[in-house]
């Protein structure tokens, strides 16, 4: 299987609180949108991929058991800039015993999001 391109889609519950959550309060780009009224689709730039916000979740259905791992240049100024958009930490950046500097926050329907910052001198950076 070549892969070409790949994104996650997420169906939240309230399709523009998450809009407002990934597009204001995190920054990120608007790669496309599609449709129209409360249940239209926009797709963000995520790295090398793309994160999809589209449909809306059954009101029932539990947060998918899903987690994002957003690689940051730097994750204190991350952690400044979230704050400051009022985004609630779950966990301050940590570096944890595997070296990478960890911190954790949720999107308005609890899908968890670790922001991880790859110190210069970590393996992930280099082959030994």
């Amino acid at each position: 299987m070549h892969v070409l391109s790949s994104r996650i889609l997420l169906r939240p519950s309230d399709p523009d609180r998450s809009r407002r959550f990934y597009g204001d309060r995190l920054g990120l780009t608007v790669y496309r949108e599609f449709g129209t009224g409360p249940d239209r689709g926009t797709v963000y730039f995520l790295g090398g991929g793309f994160l999809e916000v589209s449909g809306r979740a059954a009101p029932a259905e539990p947060a998918p058991r899903l987690r994002l791992w957003l690689q940051v240049a730097d994750v204190r100024t991350a952690h400044r800039d979230l704050v400051g958009q009022g985004v609630e930490i779950l966990r301050e950046p940590v570096t944890e015993p595997w070296g990478l500097v960890e911190m954790w926050i949720a999107d308005p329907d609890g899908v968890e999001i670790v922001v991880v910052e790859v110190p210069e001198d970590h393996p992930l950076r280099y082959r030994p």
